[in-house]
């Protein structure tokens, strides 16, 4: 009875030691993430989600995240190509695509990626101008993407985006800046303003071309010229008269004036009397006698 009870009492422990053997091998990884997992340091592959049994004690897992990371860079600072210091921070957006290259091509693959996005950051930056970096940035966000996950293909990761987030310029360039923008807009005020005059005497210059075509047209602007200075409650109104209107009554008194004038003129040439005033004349004063002088 003693063999016995001490057979079943060491079968119970081995069923124990085997029950949590087989226990300790289970593995529960998220929808979310990967186990990498290494038997007697060989790769045996990723595994999940869910639950799966590994053999314990001889196993080694190492769970990798799949969902996009976020990685803000701090401010760099850098010179453009036209050598102006600009301090400029980034936002890149990577996830992993392969879980066993990023554990086994590279150390720490969050790190590494800061890392060569900064350096590519100022890269890029160094050979672009100003101007390119405040009017093309979509440009330089596609040229930093490309370099970066060009590098981090091999460590299993897919950049998504890379996106500026600020550019800060030194207070002199801003104010630079802020006289080319005002002066740009004044030139373009400028040419607005002449090419509005251009316009408007074109426009007058055709509208004299079609009034002197027909001249009943000018009198018909001014008759309504007439009507619109009526309308306002004014008590003197002096206004200009077209010499198109008067040029007849003119040329008619011109005519009527010389034919007066050849008849009243005398055949023989001599002068003709001067006109006689009518009304009452004047007495005639009789001038004053001389006084005698002595010898």
């Amino acid at each position: 009875m003693d063999v016995l009870g001490n057979i079943s009492i060491v079968g119970g422990i081995i069923l124990v030691l085997l029950a949590i053997f087989v226990l300790s091998g289970f593995r529960i990884v998220n929808q979310y993430e990967r186990g990498v997992i290494f038997v007697l340091g060989r790769l045996w592959g990723a595994r999940g989600p869910g639950l799966f049994w590994v053999p314990p004690f001889i196993t080694k897992m190492r769970k990798i995240d799949l969902r996009i990371v976020t990685i803000e860079l701090p401010p760099q600072e850098s010179i453009t190509r036209d050598n102006v210091t600009v301090r400029v921070s980034a936002v890149v957006y990577f996830y992993v695509v392969n879980p066993n290259d990023a554990v086994n091509n590279v150390l720490d693959y969050y790190r590494a990626t800061v890392q060569i996005a900064q350096t590519t950051l100022r890269s890029v930056l160094g050979q672009s101008e100003l101007d390119e970096l405040l009017s093309e940035r979509e440009r330089i966000n596609r040229a930093v993407q490309a370099i970066i996950d060009e590098h981090t293909e091999r460590w299993g990761l897919k950049v998504t985006a890379v996106e500026v987030k600020d550019v800060e310029l030194p207070a002199t360039m801003q104010r630079a800046m802020a006289r080319q923008a005002e002066a740009e807009r004044e030139k373009r005020a400028r040419v607005l303003l002449a090419q509005g005059e251009y316009q408007a005497a074109q426009t007058l210059a055709d509208a004299a071309a079609l009034i002197a075509k027909e001249p009943a047209a000018l009198q018909l602007r001014y008759l309504q010229t007439l009507i619109e200075i009526g309308v306002d409650k004014n008590t003197t109104i002096v206004f200009p008269l077209p010499i198109d209107l008067i040029e007849p009554l003119t040329e008619m008194m011109r005519k009527v004036g010389g034919t007066s004038v050849t008849e009243s003129a005398p055949r023989n040439g001599a002068l003709p009397p001067a006109p006689q005033e009518d009304g009452p004349r004047m007495p005639s004063i009789p001038a004053p006698a001389p006084r005698p002088t002595a010898e």
